[in-house]
């Protein structure tokens, strides 16, 4: 899989925003957890590279159905989709007509799409929380993974009032994904046909 797959999923399946009463960042999580089923956004992400330079640019838009569904289209400054089915995740690059897939477990388990596909016993047992002050105007939240081989170092989450605008994903070669997202819809009817993936005939398949 390469970095930038890596990374794109890390995002994709992190995506999301939570809307809850005043309190802490981490309570807002677990309140997220409880209440939402479905989420649509618009994103804007931003790969920093460790020396400091920007890297790279896109934006697109992303939907998420718990558990373990989601939907990231990034429309520029190329077209690419990746889609999880609950037991595959679908990587595909029309540029390229190919299409990478994986098994859930192998692309996401144990990766940042536990902090919000699976449940509140999920991310105890796979993250260790804790609350990350306020700047920016935003309250954060940090999850460290507590396995060695997930492919990043820290997710920080950041919220305003009862959303989650921002994330920030940390990844073991220093570099930074950030992520904005806008116009959240939380709890929006999303068609099932959104989180199914056929791949188009003369498409390459990589994979499982």
């Amino acid at each position: 899989m390469t970095d930038m797959i890596r990374r794109t999923l890390l995002a994709a399946a992190c995506l999301l925003a939570a809307q809850a009463a005043d309190a802490g960042a981490i309570d807002k999580l677990h309140q997220f957890l409880e209440s939402t089923r479905t989420v649509r956004a618009d994103f804007a992400q931003t790969v920093v590279a460790k020396n400091g330079r920007q890297a790279q640019t896109s934006s697109g838009v992303m939907m998420f159905s718990r558990p373990d569904k989601f939907r990231w289209q990034i429309k520029k400054p190329y077209s690419q989709l990746l889609v999880g089915d609950g037991e595959k995740v679908w990587i595909h690059d029309p540029e390229l007509r190919q299409v990478t897939v994986r098994n859930t477990g192998t692309a996401i388990g144990g990766t940042p799409a536990a902090l919000l596909a699976g449940g509140d016993s999920a991310i105890e047992r796979n993250f260790t929380l804790r609350e990350a002050g306020d700047h920016d105007g935003l309250e954060w939240l940090e999850a460290i993974p507590k396995v060695q081989d997930s492919g990043f170092e820290k997710v920080r989450l950041g919220f305003a009032n009862k959303d989650l605008m921002a994330m920030e994903l940390f990844d073991s070669l220093g570099q930074t994904t950030l992520l904005r997202f806008a116009h959240l819809e939380r709890n929006p009817p999303l068609a099932p046909s959104l989180f199914r993936f056929v791949p188009p005939a003369n498409t390459d398949v990589i994979g499982e």
